[in-house]
């Protein structure tokens, strides 16, 4: 998605209960490279996005009391 002139590339999570952690915890380091390498072959397709910054944001939704609770980590890691 574009936030004003930043290519953001969001990884959404849903965990149902957090006994094993948030859905942010399961972006990993290796999920995170899997995300990256997406993001370059995305870039490498698609030249007109080549010049934008890029960012990396992480959409955690989980459940509290039977309600849905969004978390919104902008720039949740970088691309080293």
């Amino acid at each position: 998605m574009l936030d004003g002139k930043t290519l953001v590339f969001a990884e959404v999570r849903y965990r149902v209960n957090d006994r094993h952690g948030s859905g942010a915890d399961s972006v990993t380091w290796k999920k995170q490279q899997r995300i990256i390498k997406a993001a370059r072959l995305f870039l490498q397709y698609h030249g007109r996005h080549r010049l934008r910054p890029c960012r990396f944001d992480v959409v955690s939704i989980g459940n509290e009391n039977g309600r849905p609770v969004l978390n919104w980590i902008q720039d949740a890691f970088d691309a080293v």
